[in-house]
């Protein structure tokens, strides 16, 4: 059980971290603040490079010491942060061009399509892990006892549940708003700097940009230095040093495929691992009521995992014959959500074979002597 929860942990920490998390928050400003403007015809790769290699090298010096200046930076740029996109948000509801455009025909059902679309946030595979920082920090303020660390671990995650749903609804609504305005691009930061451009001029975007810019570099010393303290604790043959200079490297790496490419390799990625991850909270939610069915967890967990790696592999054009047939005959397929079903039918399995088992064992007293 070990092995597979620390495979799964592991697996949870790449996609986060070098796989995925990383580079995308390192690629994100630089198409808000260098990109757009560059001169017509510059060599994007070499400036994505340039770019990338200043931006990571003050990563890896802040994760060398962070101290102070992280938590300093970070204190300040949140607020400044939800601020700005507050202004943003309001601004926009009085003076923004508005234009709303025919769904394109990817979102006919909207819930299913938007929900699956909000596996890029990867804010769910990020808190199995990060709840446990919560219960440190909260450790460190001198609460010891199990009752008020879990009271108030829900307050921080109803707390910024609700901010980040904010942030998330005011961002969608100005994209939907704008629609008809601006063309339909690859990805959203293109549309959110012309939204401040117009807003606001050429200095409001160029704002927005720096402090992205400082969101994602604080984002990525976070990532780095609580990865590498995993693995320098997990996988002793490299130091914390070591650990980040590896993340760092290969983050650097990764980052100069360009955002586009990084958004359409996390996309099977996440198909596979994010419904585990959903299946895991709901089963930890409702724990009390699995309390005398041990073969919940691993039965249910298998069967996710199994479908939703076969999904993830169908969708990226790599069939698996038989396999890739029967979960397309599965409900929802087509909205990405097969695995719900394959969840629903081994939660009942599992049941099953705990009674079966239970009264096979109650029939049979002196088998447990």
């Amino acid at each position: 059980m070990y092995k597979r929860q620390l495979v799964f942990t592991v697996l949870i920490y790449l996609s986060i971290g070098p796989g995925l998390g990383i580079p995308r928050a390192a690629s994100v400003p630089f198409e808000m603040a260098v990109a757009p403007y560059l001169p017509e015809g510059a060599d994007m790769k070499l400036f994505m490079v340039l770019y990338s290699f200043v931006f990571f090298a003050l990563a890896f010096w802040l994760c060398m010491n962070p101290g102070k200046l992280v938590r300093r930076i970070g204190s300040f740029l949140t607020p400044s942060l939800l601020l700005l996109l507050g202004i943003l948000f309001f601004s926009f509801l009085f003076r923004g061009k508005v234009e709303v455009a025919a769904p394109q025909a990817a979102y006919e059902m909207p819930f299913f399509k938007g929900f699956s679309e909000g596996y890029q946030t990867m804010d769910t595979i990020a808190a199995l892990n990060f709840g446990l920082v919560i219960a440190i920090t909260l450790d460190s303020f001198g609460l010891k006892e199990k009752k008020d660390v879990m009271k108030h671990t829900v307050y921080a995650g109803v707390f910024a549940g609700s901010i980040l749903a904010l942030v998330y609804i005011m961002l969608a609504y100005m994209g939907m708003c704008s629609s008809g305005v601006y063309a339909v691009q690859e990805n959203g930061a293109w549309t959110l700097r012309h939204i401040v451009s117009q807003l606001f001029g050429e200095f409001g975007a160029v704002i927005l940009a720096a402090i992205f810019s400082l969101a994602c570099l604080t984002t990525c010393v976070g990532l780095i230095n609580s990865i590498s303290q995993f693995f320098s604790k997990q996988f002793q043959f490299f130091g914390y040093r070591q650990w980040v200079i590896t993340i760092t490297g290969f983050s650097f790496l990764v980052c100069n495929l360009g955002l586009n490419a990084i958004l359409s390799l996390s996309i099977p990625v996440l198909d596979a691992i994010y419904p585990v991850s959903i299946v895991l909270i709901l089963l930890g939610l409702s724990h009390r009521i699995w309390t005398s069915n041990r073969y919940v967890y691993p039965m249910v967990v298998a069967g996710v995992s199994c479908v939703s790696v076969i999904y993830a592999l169908d969708n990226a054009g790599l069939s698996l014959g038989f396999l890739s047939d029967l979960c397309h005959s599965l409900p929802l397929y087509d909205a990405g959500f097969c695995w719900v079903s394959a969840a629903l039918v081994m939660l009942v399995l599992s049941c099953a074979v705990n009674a079966a088992l239970n009264s096979r064992a109650a029939a049979c007293p002196e088998s447990q002597n």
